[in-house]
């Protein structure tokens, strides 16, 4: 049996930050349903490849383990639609701006009137108050507003984004131990409740020990680069081939890797004594490092420190990650069949139950495939079906498979 099993989510969130959160959520056994407009969740339209328009990777990224059904929420039957849903659902998420749910009616307080029950979740930019609640929020506001990028890139080109969507990512977590936390309480207490993140906040509180940094000096530390501000020798040096990942994380590691570089003797240096020791010489400890690792390449000395107990790691393109041993190993890369990808390639699921572990059961909805099986679960009658898609209140299905597929 899966963890959340019995659990039914509403899902009527768009892009990467909600659709995760879902994802997520549906990866561990709840039935989520995706609401989409007529025309879909609009990531489906964002690729690389036109043959993939409608069904990208970036959709396919966020939305499978999902049954997907359109309902133009414009008209009184597609709110009535969702209302009927919610009446008999779990958890109902919405990443619209704040108002917007109230004023089609499907808003938490009359949600949640007619289900006591019911978790609402509303994901947003900013929050559901103060002065920039109507604001629209992207992944790339968020990493610049919440300081992240302004630790982050290295002199002279000065603040950088991450190479992912990161606010939008972090914000989806968040928003789904949110939701598991309502439905914990909800355990206890037979009440719902609502639960409501901000893609901004969600960066803010990654910012931890940066954070403290500003706290403890009352200064704001500036671009980190590739080094560690608070320990040395942590960060990217090159090897005689290309740059790799070294973290002596601790005294002991220090210590280790002097020997491993044939230089036990920096152990006693008076420069390098303690980490702070070495922050304060970095540039010197740096260069020492540098000339050393002149005498390998990169696979070599990650191979070599490894041995000897210092922590030490490639830095891959994505072609050598999806190749990696250890990464196959832990099933991160997954592929199943699918009718319009052939066969769609998908991350694994990072985390892993001894018990209850998490299952890929759907590879990721053909537009509107499921709306007529979730209409009929909700008492809508073939005829009624029928006329909601003449009044374009639901879309045509847009293809048919069998319920489950089996994944890992």
């Amino acid at each position: 049996m899966l963890p959340l099993e019995g659990i039914r989510v509403i899902d009527l969130t768009r892009f990467l930050a909600g659709p995760y959160c879902t994802m997520e959520l549906g990866d561990f056994g709840a039935d989520v349903i995706k609401v989409e407009p007529l025309d879909g969740d609009h990531s489906r339209y964002q690729t690389l490849r036109r043959d993939l328009v409608g069904n990208s990777y970036f959709f396919a990224a966020a939305n499978r383990n999902k049954r997907s059904i359109t309902v133009n929420l414009t008209t009184e039957d597609g709110r009535e639609i969702v209302r009927r849903l919610a009446r008999g659902g779990d958890v109902v998420i919405e990443n619209f701006r704040p108002g917007v749910m109230d004023r089609l009616g499907l808003g938490a307080r009359a949600l949640r009137e007619a289900n006591p029950r019911l978790i609402y979740c509303g994901i947003s930019g900013f929050g559901q108050s103060g002065p920039y609640r109507a604001r629209p929020g992207f992944d790339q506001v968020a990493q610049g507003m919440s300081g992240f990028m302004s630790i982050t890139g290295q002199e002279p080109t000065g603040p950088t984004r991450a190479g992912i969507a990161l606010a939008d990512l972090t914000c989806a977590t968040a928003a789904c131990r949110g939701v598991l936390y309502a439905l914990l309480a909800r355990e206890r207490t037979g009440r719902g409740q609502e639960v409501y993140v901000a893609i901004v906040d969600a960066m803010v509180a990654l910012l931890t020990w940066s954070a403290g940094m500003y706290f403890e000096t009352g200064r704001a530390p500036g671009v980190a680069g590739n080094d560690h501000p608070l320990a040395s020798p942590f960060g990217v040096y090159r090897a005689k081939d290309g740059p790799f990942n070294v973290c002596a994380g601790n005294e002991e590691i220090w210590k280790r890797l002097c020997a491993a570089i044939g230089r036990p003797e920096l152990a006693a240096d008076p420069r390098f004594a303690t980490v702070n020791d070495r922050v304060a010489h970095r540039a010197e400890l740096n260069q020492i490092l540098a000339d050393a690792f002149q005498a390998r390449t990169a696979s070599e000395w990650v191979a070599y420190l490894n041995e000897r107990g210092v922590a030490s790691g490639p830095i891959y393109r994505l072609d050598e990650v999806f190749s990696d041993p250890q990464v196959r190993h832990q099933q991160m890369l997954v592929e199943m069949p699918h009718p319009v990808h052939g066969t769609v390639k998908m991350l694994g699921l990072p985390i892993k139950l001894t018990d209850t572990p998490g299952r890929i059961r759907r590879v990721p909805p053909l537009l509107g495939e499921h709306t007529d099986e979730v209409l009929a679960e909700a008492g809508y009658a073939p005829g009624e079906i029928d006329r909601l898609r003449d009044a374009r209140v639901v879309g045509p299905p847009q293809g048919a498979r069998a319920a489950d597929s089996s994944g890992a």
